[in-house]
């Protein structure tokens, strides 16, 4: 309910407006001006990746110019905005989608589907968002694909019912890219056995860099449905962002659970959305996230068991990271 709570609050300082008093025209240089100061008063992450905001105005305000063509103005824009190293920070036009994918795109794959289909088969179970299956040596497989695929109560509960006999749970959410926090708070309610503090949640109270609230804790409750009491290996690769690198965070604190595979992508800042006068739509990271020791976790999460998949193992059809979670489980 405190969560809920301080959402409503967020969103009342994020909807006030945009722009507030000031007012802007159409042109490029109002375009602009306009999308700065947007993040300028709204992001959250300046002082933590040490981002000169003032340097990046003056870099690139003398780019603009008025007879500039619209992919050319697009451009120029986006390149401002992957100055904050923000897989949540985008640029939205009706004819393009900018984005910043730094945060993945140096690191190795780590998943490869062709490849979990040597343990997932054809057989598996389907419940909602969660695809599951007991492998033979009886260790459970249930891959997440997305938080934004919405799963039931009685989905997880079955499914945790029916791994129930296994010598351990393996939970895989590399290339989740994310979704809702309510299914984070519903599947890691799962693997506690009492309320536990997880992290804590700060939003913005002002136009100042760091003008934040006071940090509002963030705590798992213990579901009121089946539990899992036994070993869990949660599966990550740098795809694992957003609500997915806030479920990873969470199964830290979990007793019997351990990380395995490459640190995750982070993306910790709640987002949140304006236009600039144009229409573009600018996404942007509003609220931050921290872990229990409120540590920002907006750069990732790294792993207890850190694996790598092989190229000799995926030549063979092996999955380099299961394996290393199925290893731990049987021990």
């Amino acid at each position: 309910m405190r969560f809920k709570l301080l959402y409503i609050l967020l969103l009342g300082f994020l909807f006030s407006s945009c722009f507030d008093e000031k007012e802007y025209g159409t042109s490029r240089k109002d375009n602009f001006q306009a999308l700065w100061d947007i993040m300028d008063e709204r992001y959250c992450f300046f002082e933590y990746k040490d981002v000169d905001w003032k340097e990046v105005h003056g870099r690139y305000a003398k780019r603009i110019s008025e007879n500039m063509g619209q992919d050319a103005f697009f451009d120029v824009l986006c390149e401002m905005l992957a100055e904050l190293r923000d897989g949540h920070v985008n640029l939205s036009a009706s004819h393009e989608f900018g984005r910043y994918w730094r945060w993945k795109e140096d690191y190795p794959d780590n998943f490869d589907e062709k490849i979990q289909k040597n343990y997932l088969g054809t057989d598996y179970s389907i419940a909602s968002g969660l695809k599951y299956k007991i492998l033979e040596d009886n260790i459970g497989y249930i891959y997440y694909e997305s938080f934004s695929d919405g799963i039931g109560e009685g989905n997880i509960s079955q499914v945790i019912s029916r791994l129930a006999l296994c010598k351990g749970i393996i939970i895989d959410v590399r290339n989740n890219g994310g979704g809702e926090l309510t299914n984070v708070d519903k599947l890691a309610g799962r693997f506690f056995e009492k309320k536990t503090l997880v992290g804590y949640i700060l939003h913005k109270t002002g136009k100042g860099h760091n003008d934040f609230s006071k940090p509002y804790a963030r705590y798992i409750e213990p579901s009121d449905g089946v539990r899992y009491q036994k070993k869990v290996a949660v599966l990550t690769n740098r795809s694992s962002y957003s609500a997915t690198n806030d479920f990873v965070n969470a199964m830290t604190y979990a007793p019997n659970a351990i990380i395995v595979g490459d640190r995750t992508g982070g993306g910790s800042g709640l987002p949140f959305t304006c236009e600039i006068p144009n229409g573009w739509a600018v996404r942007f990271s509003a609220s931050p996230m921290l872990n229990a020791q409120k540590q920002h976790i907006e750069f990732g999460i790294e792993p207890d068991i850190r694996v790598d998949m092989t190229d000799e193992d995926m030549n063979q059809g092996i999955d380099t990271i299961i394996e290393a979670a199925r290893a731990f489980l049987k021990q």
